[in-house]
C-alpha cells in the first residue's frame, strides 16, 4: 500500500506537543537521509572545534612570540570554522525545508541531493540572510542578557529590603520566585525578538523571495510562535544533552581508568586527546539531534502559513489542479506582478523534468494519493 504524502505531513494547526511529535515521527521515517543532510554541517564546526580547543589548550603555555602567533591563528581559525557550520547550518534548513514541502506537494522523496541543489540554486543570497539572522539573534541575545541582568539587580535589593520587615524564608521565598519568573521573562523575550527571523531561509527557498523581502515576510509570519520554539529549543537542549552523555560516559570511563578526572572543570588539566575527544563528541551529538530542529522550523513554517493565509488550500489546490503560471515580473512599462503565486516557486536553476509544460503527461496526484 502507498504511503501517502498528505499523511506524512498533515496540514493542521500543530500545538508545542503535536510540532514535537511530527517532527520526531518524520526524523525516524527518513533518518539516515537526514543525517546525511546535517553531517557537512555538522564536520565543519567539529574542524574548527578541534583547532580552536589546540590553540586554546597550548597558547598558554608557549615558549616564544612564534608559537603564541601560530596558536592565536589557530583560534581565530577555529572561530571562524565554528561560526561557517552554524551558518551552514541555517543555510541547509532553507534547502531542507523546500524539500519538504515538494514531498507534500508532489510527494518527492526527501534526499540529501535535493536538499543541497535547493542550497546551490541560492547559495549566496541564503548566505547573506544567514548572516543577517546571526547578527539579529547575536542582538537579541544580549538585550535579553541585558534585561535578565537588571531584572536580577532589582529582585536583590528588593528581596534585601524585604528581609528588614518580614521573616528571612519568605524574602528568600520571595527571591527565589522572582529569579525564576526573571529568567522566564528573559527567555520569552529573547524567542520574541528571536523568533521574528526563524523563516528567513525557507522563505527564499519556498516563495522565492530576496534576502531582505524574505526577513520582512518573516517578520510577519512570526506571530505566536513564542511558545512552539521555546518548547523545541528545551526538548532538544535536553534530547542533545542525553545523546552528549550516551556518547561521553565511555569516554568518560576510560580517562578515569587511567588516571584522568573526566569532570568538564577540569578539562585544562586532561591531555590533549581527552580534551579533544571530550568536545569532538559533543559536536558529534549534534548530528543526531539537528535534524530534529531542522524538521520542527520547517514544520513550524508551514504551520504558520495554515495558520495565516490558508496554504494548506493551496497544496491541496495545487495537488489537483497542476502548479499555477509563474508570476511575471515588472517590466520598465510599469506593470505589476501579478497578485497571485504558486504555492511554492520553481527556482531559475531547477531542472527542466520538475517543471510542467504544455502537453506533458505530468500528474500532481490528488488528495487520496491516486495517481
Amino acid at each position: 500500500m502507498a504511503t501517502l504524502a498528505v499523511n506524512k505531513l498533515s496540514l493542521a494547526p500543530l500545538g508545542a506537543g503535536d510540532l514535537i511529535d511530527r517532527a520526531v515521527r518524520l526524523y525516524r521515517r527518513h533518518f539516515l537521509t537526514l543525517i546525511r543532510i546535517s553531517t557537512p554541517p555538522v564536520v565543519v564546526s567539529v574542524i574548527g572545534t578541534v583547532v580552536m580547543t589546540i590553540g586554546m589548550r597550548e597558547v598558554g603555555q608557549t615558549p616564544d612570540e612564534m608559537s603564541l602567533a601560530i596558536y592565536g591563528a589557530l583560534i581565530f581559525v577555529g572561530v571562524m570554522l565554528r561560526a561557517g557550520g552554524t551558518l551552514l547550518t541555517l543555510i541547509v534548513m532553507g534547502g531542507a525545508t523546500r524539500n519538504l514541502v515538494t514531498h507534500l506537494l508532489w510527494n518527492e522523496p526527501v534526499t540529501a541531493r535535493a536538499t543541497y541543489r535547493n542550497v546551490r540554486s541560492r547559495f549566496w543570497g541564503l548566505l547573506g540572510a544567514s548572516l543577517l539572522v546571526g547578527v539579529w539573534i547575536t542582538f537579541t541575545a544580549f538585550i535579553s542578557i541585558i534585561a535578565w541582568y537588571f531584572a536580577t539587580i532589582i529582585l536583590v535589593l528588593g528581596a534585601v529590603a524585604f528581609a528588614q520587615v518580614a521573616p528571612a524564608w519568605l524574602s528568600a521565598t520571595i527571591g527565589v520566585i522572582g529569579t525564576i519568573i526573571g529568567i522566564v521573562a528573559a527567555m520569552f523575550l529573547f524567542f520574541f525578538l528571536a523568533g521574528r527571523v526563524a523563516y528567513v531561509p525557507q522563505v527564499m527557498l519556498v516563495e522565492g523571495k530576496g534576502v531582505f523581502d524574505a526577513l520582512g515576510r518573516s517578520f510577519s509570519l512570526a506571530r505566536g510562535n513564542v511558545r512552539r520554539l521555546m518548547a523545541m529549543t528545551i526538548f532538544t537542549t535536553f534530547a542533545a544533552y542525553s545523546a552528549l552523555m550516551i556518547l561521553i560516559i565511555p569516554l568518560g570511563w576510560y580517562g578515569y581508568l587511567h588516571g584522568i578526572d573526566p569532570s568538564p572543570w577540569n578539562m585544562e588539566r586532561a591531555p590533549a586527546w581527552f580534551a579533544v575527544g571530550y568536545q569532538v563528541l559533543g559536536e558529534a551529538s549534534s548530528i543526531l539531534l539537528l535534524p530534529v530542529w531542522m524538521l520542527g522550523l520547517s514544520l513550524l513554517y508551514v504551520d504558520e502559513r495554515v495558520r495565516h493565509e490558508g496554504y494548506d488550500i493551496e497544496l491541496m489546490a495545487a495537488r489537483q489542479l497542476g502548479p499555477m503560471p509563474q508570476p511575471t515580473r515588472p517590466r520598465a512599462g510599469g506593470q505589476q506582478m501579478g497578485p497571485y503565486t504558486p504555492a511554492i516557486v520553481n527556482p531559475a536553476s531547477q531542472p527542466p523534468t520538475q517543471r510542467r509544460t504544455p502537453g506533458s503527461n505530468w500528474s500532481p496526484g490528488s488528495t487520496l494519493g491516486l495517481r
